[in-house]
C-alpha cells in the first residue's frame, strides 16, 4: 500500500439511466491523488470531472470501480462518514446564521465540545483572514467573503481531502484571480489535499500541482502544469489548453513534410506515416528573411504586451504567431514573411 496516496480512484466508471437511454458520464478512470497535493481536474462542461468529484465525495456510487482514501475503501460509505468536505458553486450559506455560527456548524452538528468549536472557528477563520467578520451575516458580506466563509467551514473539521467544484466560477475576473492565489496559500498552509475541478485552462495551470484533463468520461493526460501545456499527448489536450496551431504532415526522411511541400526538422520518436504537428503561437517567429517556411499576414490584432499575427502559408494554412510587442521588427496586414518554428517545442501527435 502506496501511504503517500491520499485519493486512488479504480477504473471507475458511472452510468445513468439503462437501455438505450443509458449515458456514460465517466468511461474507465483510473487516478493516484497525493496527500498534500493540489489537483485540478480540467475539461469542458460534460466531459465526467464533477461526476468524478461527486463520486469521491460519496454524493454518487459509481456503476463500477472502486475508490479508496488513504488505502481504505470507501465506495460505498456515505458522505458523512468519509473525512472529505466539499466546496460547492454556490457558498450554501445559512443566511440567519452570523459567519462564525457558519463556520461551527458543521462541528456542531457532529456533536464536539462548545469550547472544541469555538477554537476551530477562530482557527479557521484567521486562516481565510476573516476574524474581524465573526459577528456579521452573510448578506453583510461581498461575495469574495462569502466564499472564505463558505472555505472556512469547509476546513474548519480538518478533513483529510478538500473537494471545490468550481467554487470560483460566480466571481468577477478580478476577484477570481486573488481567491485563486488565497487558494493556493490555504492548501499550502494546512497541507489538507485539495481537489478542484474547473473547465477553466489558466486557472488550471496556474494553481495546480498537477492537472487531470478530461473528456467525454474519460481521463486523456496526467502531469504537472508544463507537462499539460509543453507536451500534450493527444489533439484535444493541445487545442483544449491555451491557443494551439494544428499543421497536418507524413514523415519523411526523419523530418515532417506539411503540406506547403516544406521539410521541417522535428523530433520524432518512432513515429512514420501522417502526424499532426502542435505548435504554440510564442514559438512560432516571424521574419523579413527566408525561414523554415514563408506566408502573408492576414490579420495583425495588437494585444498590449504582445501582438498577434495569422499568416496564410502558401497551402492556405493558418498560423498564428504571438509576438513580444517591444520587438523592433513589425509587420502590416499584406506583408509576404518569412516564418520559423523552434522545432524544440513542437509536438508530434499521431493523426
Amino acid at each position: 500500500m502506496n501511504t503517500d496516496i491520499a485519493i486512488d480512484a479504480r477504473n471507475v466508471g458511472k452510468i445513468y439511466g439503462s437501455g438505450a437511454g443509458a449515458v456514460t458520464a465517466l468511461g474507465d478512470v483510473s487516478i493516484s491523488i497525493k496527500k498534500g497535493e493540489f489537483f485540478t481536474l480540467l475539461g469542458p462542461s460534460g466531459c465526467g470531472k464533477t461526476t468524478l468529484l461527486r463520486c469521491i465525495a460519496g454524493f454518487e456510487t459509481p456503476t463500477k470501480g472502486s475508490i479508496h482514501l488513504s488505502g481504505t475503501d470507501i465506495t460505498y460509505d456515505p458522505p458523512y462518514q468519509r473525512p472529505v468536505n466539499t466546496v460547492f458553486q454556490s457558498y450554501a450559506l445559512f443566511p440567519h446564521l452570523t459567519v462564525a455560527q457558519n463556520v461551527g456548524f458543521g462541528l456542531k452538528m457532529r456533536g464536539a465540545a462548545a469550547a472544541d468549536v469555538a477554537q476551530a472557528v477562530d482557527r479557521v477563520l484567521a486562516l481565510v483572514k476573516l476574524e474581524d467578520f465573526a459577528n456579521r451575516l452573510p448578506q453583510q458580506l461581498s461575495g469574495g467573503q462569502q466564499q472564505r466563509v463558505a472555505l472556512a467551514r469547509a476546513l474548519a473539521p480538518e478533513p483529510q481531502v478538500l473537494l471545490l467544484d468550481e467554487p470560483l466560477s460566480a466571481l468577477d475576473l478580478k476577484l477570481r484571480k486573488e481567491m485563486q492565489s488565497e487558494l493556493k496559500r490555504l492548501q499550502a498552509e494546512t497541507g489538507i489535499t485539495f481537489i478542484f475541478v474547473t473547465h477553466d485552462q489558466e486557472e488550471a495551470l496556474t494553481m495546480s500541482d498537477r492537472i487531470g484533463v478530461m473528456s467525454a468520461g474519460a481521463l486523456l493526460q496526467v502531469g504537472t502544469p508544463h507537462d499539460i501545456y509543453d507536451r500534450p499527448t493527444t489533439r484535444f489536450v493541445a487545442d483544449f489548453i491555451g491557443e494551439t496551431n494544428f499543421l497536418e504532415g507524413s514523415v519523411e526522411d526523419h523530418q515532417v513534410r506539411i503540406g506547403t511541400g516544406d521539410l521541417l526538422a522535428v523530433p520524432l520518436e518512432g513515429e512514420t506515416g501522417p502526424v499532426t504537428l502542435a505548435i504554440r503561437p510564442e514559438q512560432v517567429s516571424v521574419t523579413s528573411a527566408q525561414a523554415d517556411m514563408s506566408g502573408k499576414i492576414t490579420d495583425a490584432t495588437y494585444m498590449g504586451t504582445d501582438t498577434h499575427y495569422t499568416i496564410e502559408l502558401k497551402d492556405g494554412s493558418p498560423l498564428v504567431a504571438r509576438i513580444q510587442s517591444k520587438s523592433t521588427a513589425t509587420f502590416d496586414v499584406g506583408d509576404t514573411v518569412g516564418v520559423a518554428i523552434d522545432a524544440r517545442a513542437v509536438q508530434v501527435l499521431k493523426s
